[in-house]
């Protein structure tokens, strides 16, 4: 997998699923707080990772190639 996001796309993405994931332990119930952890844990994956797979089929890349 190529990476397709850049540093500034990874942090926004980290900070918001662990925002995410925070809000679906501590006010979420039920079928919510599932989607919250999943929507938490994608957006952690992928800003680990670099590659985002919705950015791939749509044709996005915002890391800059050097």
């Amino acid at each position: 997998m190529k990476k397709n996001e850049s540093t500034i796309d990874r942090v926004v993405r980290a900070i918001l699923g662990i925002i995410i994931i925070y809000y679906a332990y501590a006010s979420l119930a039920g079928a919510w707080a599932i989607v919250g952890y999943v929507v938490g844990i994608i957006l952690l994956f992928t800003a680990v990772t670099g590659f985002c797979y919705l950015y791939k089929i749509i044709g996005v890349n915002t890391k800059k190639d050097n």
